[in-house]
């Protein structure tokens, strides 16, 4: 069955104008500022984005214009080229002949042709060749003009006599029943409803002020006049003014319950309204999984490769903000699979696979939001190639390369500009998208992301994202005598933590949370403010319990300890002013704004900017750890360690402990991946948790043991389970040192390596 392109032309033009707007502000400025690395970037970003949407509609002519305005500003971002005048007005060219398309495109549906003139002037530029001539000689495009029409338009009278109305179709209640509505409008009346739920808040509270009245007057008439002394037997007549007030009481009675049922029958309508005016802005997935398949076929076909692409949950609907934001992501994603991930038939057939390539698309709700999974069963990410793109741009420092963990080395995918493919192509290759992929779900959207990849087997990519983003559910709390708040669904769980509870790694405070180390650190000082004296914040989970709130971002958890909770509810979240937008000056730990119903202005952080201020703070604590351990720093050659752990907050805690002390560290995350990197290397000990998946530490103590290079290795389980029957397993299989995590202590970890390892303070 043939797609149907036209329903998305609607879309895509009203994308395709944003983008052109935002090349149009950002060429202006440009010129006043040609050394700013990111105003390219996001430049680079729009004109590939309408390059890659026209390429799937077929509007050839647009794909052709935005594509050469891509190569002119890649040349500006790697450097061969610099903002001239002339370059730059060739580009604004660019985006009034896009926009002059985009109106034949919405008012025929047609496929207007690039410009030839300008379209050469652009590759002249983009080839080093432009000159100031280029920009004046070359004319502004212009609308085509409109061939003269075959059929009468709408506002003409008709070239023959019309027929009966009684012949006509009757069409009009079909035309009534829907209504194109921007929205703008919609969302604009969600704010409204945001306001009357903030207005039926107070009324909560001031209708709760009522009923503790209520209750007083209730117990004042029900008291009466007390008996008079030594005439018990005798109830004294009621005075007209204990009368008229227990009248008044049972009054005031009847207002508070006729007050109490009028604002429960409120807050079901608005609760209803609300839920229609946020259907209203959903769409199935399909509006972005039926484009995605056509274009994976599309691919697989200019690849020469056979690729079948299955879609599972496309009937889930969604924010329309987070299917188009969502759309973008899959559109990269797919083409690294097809263009990179993916072998030919022949090189599957040599790898043992079917010829046929597989990539699927599945969508399932989870945990109040939806998650949309990615994936390949290709060839995997490849680890050396990644490491060395990174390593010739500079991202990584060479020293510390091959220690880098899977997961760390997966992240470099996400910088600006790396690419991994031998050759630029049409297809992928030009080191953009990643980082699209990383700002739109991450910051745009309230989102994660998070990939899993296997060499020789395939990758995976989730996306975790919210149902809507006009109204979240949002977990406010106070930290440093200041209300914040967290969207819920990065929230793991609430805790009470005390001093028993946690254990020292790095330097700082860990909770150990059901075989992993959380860590632990005070809000107020992550985000550079003063705790208030009495609160947890200052007692630093050295006193009484702390409440610790524990969130999660792409397998990472750290543990906030905050004063106390506030409220947890639905509230619409206002997006930062756009001078407050972006990573610099601490902003990027703020999401966005929510508006209390006492008319507090709060901040909503972003998880993932916290885990990773986090996670400087850890490193600045390593890098003094280290310092004090300047001597064993410095040997000549450092011991290698192998951390196996399934849990990725343990690993990266043990690593950060152990490299503060000299040691080489690297790490797997379960039994197998470690077995094969143990075969990869050799290394002076391994530390290994026991509950991983796959297999398990005492089988890959025992499997380490049968290997003539590990006989002798120090081998160390550090595991959540402390009964003495493990205990006697884990040295039965051959492990020199059995540490319960509950009863971790860094400086016994260190001291146990150290005497295991035969090495001197």
């Amino acid at each position: 069955m043939a797609l149907d392109l036209r329903k998305f032309i609607d879309r895509f033009c009203g994308e395709a104008r944003d983008h052109l707007t935002r090349l149009e502000t950002g060429l202006a400025a440009l010129e006043g500022a040609p050394d700013d690395p990111e105003a390219v970037n996001a430049l680079f970003r729009s004109a590939h984005t309408i390059k890659g949407s026209a390429r799937m509609l077929k509007l050839s002519g647009i794909c052709e214009t935005a594509h050469r305005m891509e190569d002119l500003l890649g040349a500006l971002r790697s450097g061969q080229y610099r903002p001239e005048p002339a370059g730059i007005g060739l580009l604004l060219q660019g985006v009034d002949a896009i926009a002059a398309q985009l109106d034949r495109v919405a008012a025929d549906g047609g496929d207007p042709p690039a410009d030839p003139a300008l379209c050469a002037a652009l590759a002249r530029a983009a080839a080093g060749a432009v000159a100031p001539t280029d920009a004046a000689e070359t004319p502004a495009a212009a609308p085509a003009p409109t061939p003269a029409p075959t059929q009468p338009s709408p506002t003409q009278a008709p070239a023959r006599p019309a027929q009966p109305a009684a012949a006509a179709p009757v069409d009009r209640p079909r035309a009534r029943e829907s209504v194109r509505v921007p929205l703008a409008r919609l969302d604009e009346l969600i704010r409204l409803i945001g306001e009357v739920n903030r207005v039926q808040a107070r009324q909560r509270r001031r209708l709760a002020q009522a009923q503790a009245l209520d209750r007083t007057a209730q117990a004042l008439a029900s008291a009466g006049t007390p008996a008079a002394v030594g005439r018990p037997d005798e109830t004294p007549a009621e005075t007209p003014a204990e009368t008229q007030a227990e009248t008044q009481a049972q009054a005031l009675h009847h207002l508070v319950r006729g007050l109490r049922d009028d604002l429960l029958a409120q807050e079901q309508l608005a609760a209803g309204l609300n839920e229609r005016a946020l259907k209203l802005r959903m769409l199935p997935l399909t509006t972005v999984f039926e484009p995605a398949t056509r274009m994976v076929r599309e691919l697989a076909r200019a690849a020469a490769k056979e690729v079948r692409c299955e879609v599972q949950g496309g009937e889930i609907e969604l924010d329309r903000q987070v299917i188009e934001g969502l759309g973008e992501a899959l559109v990269q994603v797919l083409r690294n699979a097809v263009d990179h991930a993916l072998e030919d038939p022949a090189g599957r057939r040599a790898a043992g696979k079917p010829p046929l390539g597989q990539v699927r698309i599945a969508a399932r709700h989870a945990g109040g939001g939806v998650e949309v999974e990615v994936s390949d069963d290709g060839r995997g990410l490849n680890r050396e190639r990644i490491i060395a793109r990174a390593l010739a741009k500079g991202l990584i420092d060479p020293a510390r390369a091959a220690a880098l963990t899977d997961d760390q080395v997966w992240e470099l995918i996400y910088a600006p500009g790396l690419s991994t493919s031998e050759i630029i192509t049409d297809l992928s290759g030009r080191g953009v998208g990643m980082d699209v992929i990383r700002r739109t779900i991450g910051a745009d959207l309230h989102g994660t992301v998070s990939l899993v990849s296997r060499p020789g087997a395939g990758t995976s990519f989730t996306f975790r994202l919210p149902l809507s983003l006009a109204v979240m559910r949002v977990l406010l709390f106070e930290s440093g005598g200041q209300r914040f708040g967290l969207a819920a669904q990065h929230v793991v769980e609430l805790i009470r933590v005390g001093a028993d509870d946690t254990v020292t790694l790095a330097g700082r405070p860990a909770l150990v949370l059901r075989n992993e180390f959380v860590p632990l650190i005070p809000l107020a000082e992550l985000l550079g403010l003063a705790p208030r004296p009495a609160g947890p914040d200052h007692q630093r989970v050295t006193g009484a319990a702390a409440l610790a709130v524990v969130i999660g971002v792409r397998q990472a958890k750290l543990g906030l300890l905050v004063e106390r909770l506030v409220d947890e509810r639905a509230m619409v979240i206002k997006p930062l002013p756009e001078h407050l937008r972006g990573a610099g000056s601490g902003t990027g730990l703020v999401a966005g704004l929510v508006v209390t119903d006492d008319d507090t202005l709060v901040s909503v952080l972003q998880a993932a900017g916290l885990l990773d201020a986090a996670r400087r703070a850890r490193g600045a604590a390593a890098a003094a750890g280290a310092a004090r351990a300047r001597t064993h720093a410095e040997r000549a050659a450092p011991w290698q360690v192998l951390v196996v752990d399934d849990s990725l907050n343990t690993r990266e805690i043990v690593k950060e402990v152990l490299e503060a002390y000299g040691y080489r560290v690297t790490t797997a995350e379960d039994g197998l991946a470690g077995w094969q990197k143990a075969l990869g290397g050799r290394f002076d000990a391994v530390l290994t948790d026991v509950e991983m998946p796959g297999l398990d530490g005492f089988a890959l103590t025992a499997r380490l043991r049968t290997n003539p290079h590990y006989q002798t290795t120090p081998i160390v389980i550090i595991t959540s389970r402390e009964t003495e029957q493990d205990k006697r397993r884990g040295i039965e299989v051959g492990a020199d040192a059995y540490i319960v995590k509950g009863d971790f202590d860094q400086a016994g970890l260190l001291d146990t390596l150290r005497n295991l390892l035969g090495e001197q303070e």
